[in-house]
């Protein structure tokens, strides 16, 4: 009954930025934390970055510097800006979701570091 609604994704040139949201609907119990994944072809999923309840945050080292996540506590909205970005970043980026009912996943959306 969660339904996570992620934009923002598509095609950049190297060094540009792009900023994604996650929005969360439906039977939403208290959030503990929101995340970005993402997966690249031929690559397993990888963490991107995290933001718990209380604001604090885990990067991954290839973003370190390059991305921030933020949390829209009252909108349940997650945000992912991307500064800097690189032909690496390429890959489908995922929102993540946990309550303390469950755990959810948004679609998916593509970006594309490319010249």
């Amino acid at each position: 009954q969660v339904q996570l609604v992620e934009s923002g994704g598509g095609l950049v040139q190297p060094g540009g930025s792009l900023r994604l949201s996650c929005a969360a609907s439906g039977s939403i119990f208290t959030i503990y934390r929101m995340g970005w994944y993402r997966q690249a072809p031929g690559k397993q999923r990888e963490l991107v970055a995290v933001i718990f309840t209380g604001g604090v945050t885990n990067y991954a080292d290839s973003v370190k510097g390059r991305f921030t996540i933020s949390r829209d506590n009252a909108k349940n909205t997650a945000y992912l800006q991307m500064n800097s970005l690189k032909p690496e970043d390429t890959a489908v980026y995922y929102c993540n979701m946990a309550t303390v009912a469950k755990e959810s996943w948004g679609q998916g959306t593509q970006v594309t570091v490319s010249s």
